[in-house]
């Protein structure tokens, strides 16, 4: 299979990481439709000897793998690459999706799923991977994040936060359309004496959205995992 477009650009490469033939052929399908170059494994050994030597931009990952959870193959990839992964899972349990989250995941999405929204979760992967860390400056809606002077404007206006409302903040914007559980930001801004904390979060997000957004009862950007975290959601 080429991994060359027309135009000589590279392909962007994604792995599926599942032991069901059906569901990978599905997959491939769907995947190569919209131009991705596809590499497949079928267990947790052969996926990470993969996602090694191919390099794939994006890995899909099925948590119930005949040789070890998928959950395991995440803590393994967590440990030497920062390639994001989309959990492909039947497991559609809070306490599955918060382990998998916890453990490096960027994204959840239970079986059965429609090929639109796997096809938009993938693009919102790609996008927030190659852009992480190449844009000191954050725009949503009518707030700009200045995250080199760290300054938070509405409207044009400064927007007064407090210190552990601005570290909630970027630890959001920073990585956009990524679920990031309780336990990821309380680890993040509070440290890891706080793990268990969870209604930190809830009051400080709950000012941040008054703050920052126009529906705060209904927030577009700053959004519910629910009984999960948050995402902070990029405009499409």
């Amino acid at each position: 299979m080429s991994e060359m477009l027309p135009t000589g650009t590279l392909k962007q490469r994604i792995l599926i990481v599942e032991d069901e033939p059906e569901i990978r052929r599905f997959l491939c399908l769907a995947l190569e439709r919209e131009g991705y170059a596809v590499h497949e494994a079928d267990d947790l050994r052969s996926g990470l000897s993969a996602a090694g030597t191919r390099r794939p931009d994006l890995i899909m990952l099925d948590l119930g793998l005949p040789d070890g959870d998928g959950v395991d193959f995440i803590r393994d990839l967590r440990a030497w690459s920062g390639i994001p992964v989309l959990v492909l899972s039947a497991r559609d349990q809070e306490m599955e999706k918060i382990r998998a989250l916890d453990a490096g995941a960027d994204d959840y999405l239970s079986k059965p799923f429609g090929t639109g929204e796997l096809l938009a979760r993938a693009r919102a992967q790609l996008r927030r991977h190659a852009q992480a860390g190449n844009e000191p400056l954050i725009r949503f809606g009518q707030v700009v994040v200045d995250l080199i002077h760290r300054r938070v404007e509405r409207d044009g206006e400064s927007i007064h936060l407090t210190p552990l409302e601005y570290r909630l903040l970027a630890s959001l914007v920073t990585q956009p359309d990524r679920v990031l559980t309780h336990r990821n930001l309380l680890t993040a801004v509070w440290g890891p004496g706080h793990s268990e904390d969870q209604h930190y979060v809830r009051v400080h997000m709950a000012n941040l959205r008054k703050k920052l957004e126009s529906e705060p009862a209904f927030p577009r950007y700053l959004v519910t995992e629910t009984g999960v975290g948050y995402r902070f959601v990029t405009d499409r």
